[in-house]
């Protein structure tokens, strides 16, 4: 994709249709984001970009719980710094 040729309010979308497509094809399963300006290009991606791929639904709009292992469905591992696990 030569994203020189495109003009700047088409961008978001050309992005969003980039990444929809090598994931829809099973090329990629998720993409890093390195933006080119920081906070920036971080935050421009994230409100034109990122609501584009959610009305797509490649990208979620909520999240599952709290934390990482909320979000994979992942059971929680007993402490060892219990009682029951310090006397075993």
């Amino acid at each position: 994709m030569n994203h020189a040729a495109l003009k700047p309010d088409a961008l978001p979308e050309a992005l969003a249709q980039y990444r929809e497509e090598w994931f829809t094809h099973g090329a990629a399963d998720g993409f890093d984001i390195m933006a080119p300006v920081l906070p920036a290009g971080l935050a421009d991606f994230v409100d034109h970009v990122v609501p584009i791929l959610q009305r797509r639904g490649l990208f979620r709009t909520e999240y599952t719980g709290a934390t990482l292992r909320d979000h994979y469905g992942l059971p929680r591992p007993a402490s060892r710094h219990t009682r029951e696990a310090v006397t075993s």
